[in-house]
């Protein structure tokens, strides 16, 4: 899985004057979790999250902090203001080599259908599959082959199965299907079909710092 490295600097006072003086630095408030200790808060500058979060590629990320401590993470959550997208508070999970965690990995379909070759379209009903497993055996993505797919032929979750990861999602979920178009050919019959194979987040007071602050 593939890595980044964000530089940060710790926080002693998380409350609302010190986190509007952040975000008026460029700055987001950010906290990590899952560790021995307790959560640790810091801040980081905005410009740092853009090969983080405005990217399909996942990633782990190396949190290095200015008296030398270092922590490997993944991101848990984050929160964009609802007007200007900016992002206002960001949650890391910390991660261990024997510590199982859960992510979103991207799908990547390889192939192209038979029933597309015969005018159907492919429908995407899953992007990301949610997995758990130990970090150093998650992939960037995950192929799901669709070449044998026909018209009203769906491929299941089970067809992507692995012995790195679990997948999270009930067998009967889809990844995607080829349905029916304007433009469809007559086909032969096809064969019976064999299936193939979140926490909510709470305004923390950074984010509610921020809100503060705009309406005064």
């Amino acid at each position: 899985m593939k890595s980044l490295t964000i530089n940060g600097s710790k926080r002693e006072s998380v409350g609302k004057k010190a986190t509007k003086a952040l975000r008026n630095a460029g700055q987001v408030p950010c906290v990590l979790y899952g560790g021995d200790a307790k959560p640790m808060h810091f801040a980081t500058d905005e410009i740092s999250f853009n090969n983080l979060v405005y990217t399909p590629d996942v990633h782990t990320v190396n949190l290095e902090f200015e008296d030398g401590d270092k922590f490997s993470a993944i991101l848990q959550d984050i929160q964009f203001h609802p007007v200007t997208d900016a992002i206002l508070h960001v949650d890391f999970y910390e991660i261990g080599d024997k510590k199982p965690i859960t992510m979103e990995i991207p799908i990547h379909t390889e192939g192209v259908p038979k029933g597309v070759k015969n005018g159907g379209v492919l429908r995407y009903n899953l992007r990301r599959l949610r997995v758990r497993g130990l970090p150093k055996e998650l992939p960037d993505y995950i192929t799901a082959e669709v070449t044998n797919l026909k018209i009203g032929q769906k491929l299941y979750v089970t067809a992507v199965a692995d012995d790195s990861y679990e997948i999270q999602h009930p067998e009967n979920t889809v990844i995607c299907q080829v349905i029916t178009s304007r433009n469809i050919v007559e086909l032969e019959e096809d064969e019976d079909e064999v299936p193939a194979d979140e926490v909510p987040s709470t305004e923390t007071d950074d984010v509610a710092a921020v809100k503060e602050g705009e309406d005064n």
